[in-house]
């Protein structure tokens, strides 16, 4: 862990020397303050770039400009690298995705594949350990990348004080700053609460407490049927839990998601056991005793509904987090949404301050924010960056899986775009059939005058990786038939997607 260092020349009358294991520096090149005396430390050299959080866009940034020899600082206040992503979103809620399919695929999917199973029972301690295991490694993975391409890494709170300088109250007492000549702020988000219900993270949840529940809820509401409240509304469900889940818009999955693939994606999610009350708008709700208390009614006026749950996920979308950081003071602002105001190069109104990642425009996506990383280090070292937010893929982590790229048939329609489009089942697909894994589409939109793809968008298995191929297409421009005419070997998954290609543009083969 870092601590508060000044230069040799600083009075000694205020120093003791640092040592011991811990340290990397060599003791008689830098001292510690003697915080009995004093509390802030005086300020070290100026860096090339300062990084103010330290999850997927301040890292990822980091590390691109370490590598490309700056010297670089990142500020995290976690005490865990890797921000919300990897410490409470994106990896521990797939660890719980992955581990309960298994475990209600073993009570309910095992007969007709020809392996019969014993007393199958949950142990929920040892899957939430599980959990933290494979956080633990892959925060400490960019402990170790952060050392390896020279990064100095800070635990803690960072506040400007002037627009070179950031002021740090460190984790572990002390303060200190620094300096730099180019400064990234990546701060990410935080659940947007819902009026009217304390987030306790016991009772009234965010997808924080939905990955750390110690038993099983015989009952859950999740607020807001967007991917957060789905995924973790699947995983509840699988464990046992009855699921509601309750959505002001008319369908599942959020504006993004293709209106005839969420349409399917919730037939398929009812199959499973969840409840859906769509076109449905939350009034109100009681947490005074033992059990959750929540008011409903019709978006558009209607009877009011009691609903009762041991607990209720709040899911209805995340906020940039920027508290704290005193951005008023140097002159930034932030639009009403409290996203940083930026221009195309990420710079705010202070050019060499640039802001990435949640806390700014964009899909709230691991991946865009992992692009801008990059792109952000190569403006500050190279002059130019590139991210092509037309191409950044959505991921459903459900079973099946739910992913999409480009535009969806609803936003085509509503541009007046001419288009084609063309589906293939996963039940006519060789490998999902012997997989017994059938359920699901892929589906390809299309310009109608010259095939150029515009969207694909697909449900059912091994959709999150597939969609990385969608990607590449529409990065490069691809037309269905381009697709069409490459191979896929056989018997893959991914023929679905060839084939689906072909029935946009003529016709497909096995269907």
């Amino acid at each position: 862990m870092f601590r508060a260092m000044v230069p040799r020349a600083a009075p000694r009358s205020l120093l003791r020397p640092v040592g011991g294991a811990q340290s990397s520096i060599r003791p008689s090149a830098f001292y510690v303050l003697d915080r009995s005396r004093r509390g802030y430390a005086t300020e070290a050299e100026e860096k090339d770039l300062v990084v103010i959080g330290g999850g997927v866009a301040g890292y990822v940034a980091a590390i691109k400009a370490g590598q490309a020899g700056l010297k670089v600082t990142c500020i995290e206040k976690r005490g865990a690298l890797g921000g919300t992503c990897l410490n409470v979103g994106c990896i521990p809620s797939k660890s719980l995705l992955n581990n309960s399919h298994m475990y209600h695929s073993i009570l309910h999917d095992t007969k007709n594949r020809g392996i019969d199973v014993g007393d199958v029972k949950l142990n929920l301690a040892q899957m939430m350990k599980a959990k933290e295991t494979s956080v633990s490694g892959l925060t400490k993975g960019i402990e170790f990348l952060f050392k390896k391409n020279n990064v100095e890494y800070i635990k803690g709170t960072g506040a400007f004080t002037d627009e070179h300088t950031i002021a740090v109250n460190l984790l572990d007492g002390g303060e200190t700053s620094v300096k730099g000549k180019n400064i990234i702020i990546a701060t990410g988000s935080e659940a947007t609460p819902f009026p009217g219900l304390t987030i306790d993270e016991e009772k009234i949840i965010t997808s924080t407490g939905a990955i750390a529940l110690q038993k099983v809820p015989k009952k859950m509401v999740v607020i807001g049927g967007g991917i957060i409240g789905l995924e973790m509304g699947s995983v509840w469900s699988r464990l046992g839990s009855e699921v509601t889940v309750v959505e002001f818009l008319g369908q599942i999955g959020g504006p993004g998601m293709d209106n005839e693939i969420a349409k399917l994606t919730q037939k398929l999610l009812t199959k499973q056991g969840m409840k859906f009350k769509l076109n449905t708008k939350v009034m109100g709700g009681d947490d005074s005793g033992e059990t959750v208390k929540i008011n409903v009614e019709a978006a558009k006026g209607g009877k009011e509904e009691l609903l009762d749950a041991d607990v209720v996920l709040v899911a209805i979308g995340r906020r940039p987090y920027t508290a704290g950081l005193n951005f008023e003071k140097i002159g930034l602002e932030a639009d009403d949404k409290g996203r940083l105001v930026i221009d195309q190069e990420f710079r705010t109104k202070i050019p060499h301050i640039r802001v990435i990642g949640d806390c700014t425009f964009g899909p709230m996506l691991a991946h865009k924010a992992e692009e801008e990383g990059v792109a952000v280090a190569e403006f500050i070292t190279k002059g130019y960056g590139h991210v092509n937010y037309g191409a950044i893929p959505s991921v459903m982590y459900s079973h099946p899986e739910v992913a999409w790229v480009g535009q969806n048939e609803q936003e085509l329609k509503a541009a007046d775009v001419k288009y084609k489009s063309g589906s293939f089942p996963f039940s006519a697909n060789s490998r999902a059939k012997t997989n017994l894994d059938t359920e699901g589409i892929v589906k390809f939109l299309a310009d109608a005058e010259t095939d150029r793809i515009l969207g694909v968008h697909i449900v059912g298995p091994n959709a999150g990786e597939m969609i990385a191929e969608a990607t590449l297409a529409l990065e490069y421009g691809a037309s269905c038939e381009d697709v069409a005419r490459t191979s896929h070997a056989h018997p893959t998954l991914s023929e679905a997607f060839k084939e689906a290609a072909m029935a946009t543009y003529d016709k497909a083969i096995h269907y």
